[in-house]
C-alpha cells in the first residue's frame, strides 16, 4: 500500500498538549470539595430554582429574630424577650426542613450520576469525601442559625437591655450552635446517603427529624399529664433538637424551649449523647461510603 493511497492511515497533530501546570494533591482537593458543596448547601453555582428553598428557609428564620429585635427597642424593653440560646429550638422545624432538602442534594445525586466514581479515581479518600461532606453541611446548617442570632443581637445591643446580658446569651447561643449543627448535618447525610433518589431522600431525612420532634413532645405530654413532671425531661433524648435544648438549658439555668429542664447530674448523660450521635453519624456515613462501587 503506498503513502499516498486513500487507503493509508494518517496520523493528525490535533493540538493536545501535556498538563504542565503544578499538580495539587490530596487537601487542595477536600478543600474543594468543601467550598462546592457549601455553595451548593445555599444554591450558589445551581440554578436559581435551587435557591429559593434555601434562601427561603434563611429569611424565614431571620424574621422573627429581626421583629423581636425591633419589638423590644420600641417597647423600651430591659431583657430579652427570651434567652438568646434557646432560638434555634423556636426555628428547629424550619432546620430540619433545610438539612432535608440540602443533604439529599449533597449526596444523591453524587451517587445518581455515579460522580463519586470520579471523586475516588483521584487522591481522595472515602473518609476524605465524608469529611468535606459533613464539614460543609454542618457549616451551612450553623450558618442559617448564626445570622438570626446576629440580627437579634445586633438589634438587643441597639436597644435598653445591658449589653453584658446580651453579649453572654450571645456566647451560650454559639455553643447551642456548635452542638446542633453537626448533629443535624451528620443524621441528614447519613439517611441520605442510602438513596440515590433525591426525591426520596429528602422525604427520609424529614419525616425521621419530624416523627423523633413529634413524639419527644407527646411522650412529654404523656409524662406530665400523669403527674410526673419529675421524669418528662427524659424525653429531651429523642429528638437532637432538644437534647441540645435541655443541655444548654441545664449548663446555663436557663428555661428550655422544649419544656422541663434536666436535673442533677443528667447534664453529663445529655453530652454523652451529643457526642453518640455524632459519632453514630459520622461511623454510619464512613461505613456506607467503604462500600460505594468506584466502577
Amino acid at each position: 500500500m503506498s503513502a499516498g493511497s486513500p487507503e493509508a492511515g494518517v496520523i493528525h497533530d490535533i493540538g493536545y498538549r501535556h498538563y504542565r501546570g503544578v499538580r495539587l494533591g490530596r487537601w487542595p482537593i477536600v478543600r474543594a470539595l468543601f467550598v462546592d458543596s457549601l455553595r451548593g448547601a445555599f444554591g450558589l453555582g445551581r440554578s436559581a430554582k435551587s435557591k429559593i428553598a434555601p434562601l427561603v428557609l434563611l429569611a424565614l428564620m431571620t424574621i422573627p429574630a429581626l421583629v423581636a429585635g425591633i419589638v423590644v427597642n420600641v417597647s423600651g424593653g430591659t431583657e430579652p424577650p427570651f434567652p438568646l440560646a434557646t432560638y434555634p429550638s423556636f426555628v428547629y422545624p424550619l432546620l430540619i426542613l433545610y438539612v432535608g432538602g440540602q443533604a439529599p442534594a449533597g449526596v444523591s445525586r453524587d451517587l445518581r450520576f455515579r460522580v463519586t466514581t470520579l471523586y475516588f479515581s483521584r487522591p481522595l479518600g472515602r473518609t476524605d469525601y465524608v469529611a468535606a461532606k459533613l464539614a460543609a453541611l454542618t457549616t451551612a446548617v450553623a450558618l442559617v442559625m448564626l445570622i438570626p442570632l446576629v440580627v437579634l443581637t445586633g438589634g438587643l445591643l441597639l436597644s435598653d437591655v445591658p449589653a453584658g446580658d446580651v453579649l453572654i446569651g450571645g456566647a451560650q447561643s454559639l455553643l447551642a450552635i456548635a452542638l446542633l449543627a453537626p448533629m443535624l448535618a451528620g443524621i441528614a447525610l447519613a439517611i441520605a446517603s442510602v438513596t440515590p433518589r433525591r426525591g426520596l431522600g429528602v422525604a427520609a431525612v424529614v419525616a425521621v427529624l419530624i416523627i423523633g420532634w413529634a413524639v419527644q413532645g407527646a411522650v412529654q405530654g404523656i409524662v406530665a399529664s400523669q403527674g410526673r413532671e419529675d421524669l418528662a425531661w427524659w424525653s429531651q433524648l429523642i429528638s437532637p433538637g432538644t437534647i441540645v435544648d435541655g443541655l444548654i438549658a441545664r449548663l446555663f439555668d436557663l428555661e428550655p424551649a422544649s419544656g422541663t429542664q434536666p436535673t442533677g447530674a443528667a447534664v453529663i448523660l445529655w453530652g454523652v449523647a451529643v457526642a453518640v450521635v455524632i459519632a453514630g453519624a459520622i461511623g454510619a456515613l464512613t461505613l456506607r461510603y467503604r462500600r460505594v462501587s468506584v466502577t
